[in-house]
């Protein structure tokens, strides 16, 4: 966090401040801002955060041990640090991430990227991030820090000489993604798709579709939308663009779209595209597994775009990327057996595009095999969307279809009714159980997909499998 003093600090979370020891309402604080007492140390900030299985109230008198200087608390707590206290944690978060930010734009140069969508975000900020780090001091999340809690923290990381500023908005319910980026004002907006992802939350895709678009609203007046123009739902933003005064630039696979893609063609080593920027033609060579992928480059290299950086520096930059992020179509084991991690999250989009590219990257004598678990957060949606994803599998003629967890039965119900019912399909009750089935079916030539929501765990069985054949 930028220098700051404690009652400045004070005045922008609307708290009462304890001092203690030698502190005074004008001592300076800066350091790490974090809600996870582990990863801070001296000199740091301690947002005493309460949780459904803990309360950080309990951990304020280690954080001081460690050295921190500052804890924002609900309650003051027996502890030797200065005190914050405030109504509520989380959003005192928000309103310190609010101020930095607004500080250091007044100051300098800054400039801010929201990205959101159904499925892509982190894959997208992971690409735009690493374009733009060569341009000037760049922050942007760690893993999917893009709730109420993760967007703030990245907010705070921001320096007197940060240059970019690119944020994640996700959300689970309407109003999150307008109070997450009504925080930053963003200058450049990036919407990539409105699928099914959370629409449990939203209550149906329609109204995934109206969440998405606070992210348009809350661009600033005179600021960009970088749009999907091979989704209606998104392209239908546009209006909403028009509106509010705000640019336009689009990206996909039509002809109409300013950075567009053509002739994708997926490898076992990555995925190569021609895609056409502003009229000029341009190959771009993914080392990242997947077509999917390609729509992600496209949005980081138009937002890149409205940035100010070459088409050419872009793609140059995106070529190093040799993964998009840990457990995203993360390649491991090794020739003999290839295993594809794809389970920290999973919608049906993402779901269908996962098996699609192990089906894609598999050559002839090599057994496809899917290692499938939930999708959470789709409501009322969740049977059907679960029997299409089995019937994928099946009509992609995968070899083995692993069905794990009570939650994603009726996936492996649904492969054995489309006919996998000879063994090729086979359902287990836990992530264990399938690893002993696994050792045992798995052979040489076998390329596998490890494919789930975060919630089924199945993450870990996919690492577990790749250390057992590199």
């Amino acid at each position: 966090m930028i220098r700051m003093t404690l009652a400045e600090v004070a005045a922008a979370v609307s708290g009462a401040l304890h001092t203690a020891g030698s502190d005074t309402p004008e001592t300076v604080v800066s350091g790490t801002v974090d809600t996870d007492s582990r990863n801070l140390g001296a000199g740091d900030i301690f947002v005493a955060k309460p949780g459904e299985v803990t309360d950080g109230h309990r951990f304020v008198a280690g954080a001081a041990e460690a050295g921190v200087v500052l804890a924002i608390v609900e309650h003051t707590v027996e502890a030797d640090v200065t005190q914050i206290v405030v109504a509520d944690a989380v959003a005192a978060l928000a309103d310190l991430a609010r101020e930095v930010v607004a500080r250091v734009r007044a100051a300098g140069d800054l400039r801010v990227v929201g990205i959101t969508g159904s499925n892509g975000k982190t894959t997208t900020k992971n690409m735009l991030a690493r374009i733009l780090q060569d341009e000037g001091e760049t922050v942007a999340p760690r893993a999917s820090y893009n709730n109420e809690v993760g967007a703030p923290l990245t907010m705070l990381r921001v320096t007197e000489t940060t240059r970019y500023l690119v944020s994640e908005f996700g959300a689970d319910a309407p109003g999150k993604i307008a109070r997450l980026a009504g925080l930053v004002t963003p200058d450049v907006g990036v919407v990539l798709m409105v699928g099914l992802a959370h629409a449990g939350g939203f209550g149906g895709v329609e109204a995934t579709l109206k969440a998405k678009t606070e992210l348009v609203e809350a661009v600033r007046p005179g600021g960009v939308v970088v749009l999907n123009a091979d989704d209606a739902r998104v392209a239908s933003m546009a209006t909403v663009a028009a509106a509010r005064d705000l640019t336009v630039r689009w990206f996909g696979h039509r002809t109409t779209a300013d950075v567009r893609a053509d002739d994708v063609e997926v490898t076992a080593s990555g995925t190569i595209s021609e895609i056409t920027v502003d009229g000029e033609p341009h190959a771009l060579r993914l080392q990242v597994l997947g077509a999917h992928h390609v729509m992600n480059a496209l949005a980081a290299i138009t937002a890149a775009g409205v940035l100010g950086v070459p088409a050419a520096d872009a793609i140059a930059r995106l070529e190093t990327l040799e993964i998009a992020e840990r457990w995203r179509m993360q390649p491991l084991g090794s020739d003999r057996v290839r295993i594809i991690n794809d389970a920290y999250n999973a919608s049906p989009d993402s779901m269908a595009a996962a098996l699609r590219t192990l089906a894609q990257i598999t050559e002839p004598g090599q057994r496809k095999v899917a290692v499938l678990g939930a999708m959470s957060e789709l409501g009322d949606q969740a049977g059907e969307e679960h029997d299409r994803v089995g019937l994928l599998a099946v009509r992609l003629r995968y070899e083995r279809i692993v069905v794990i967890g009570a939650d994603a039965r009726r996936l492996f119900i649904s492969a054995i009714g489309e006919g996998s019912w000879d063994g090729e399909a086979v359902f287990f009750e836990t992530a264990d159980e399938a690893y002993g089935y696994l050792m045992g079916e798995l052979r040489d030539g076998d390329r596998v997909l490890v494919k789930s929501s975060n919630v089924a765990g199945l993450r870990h069985l996919g690492d577990r499998l790749g250390e057992s054949f590199s």
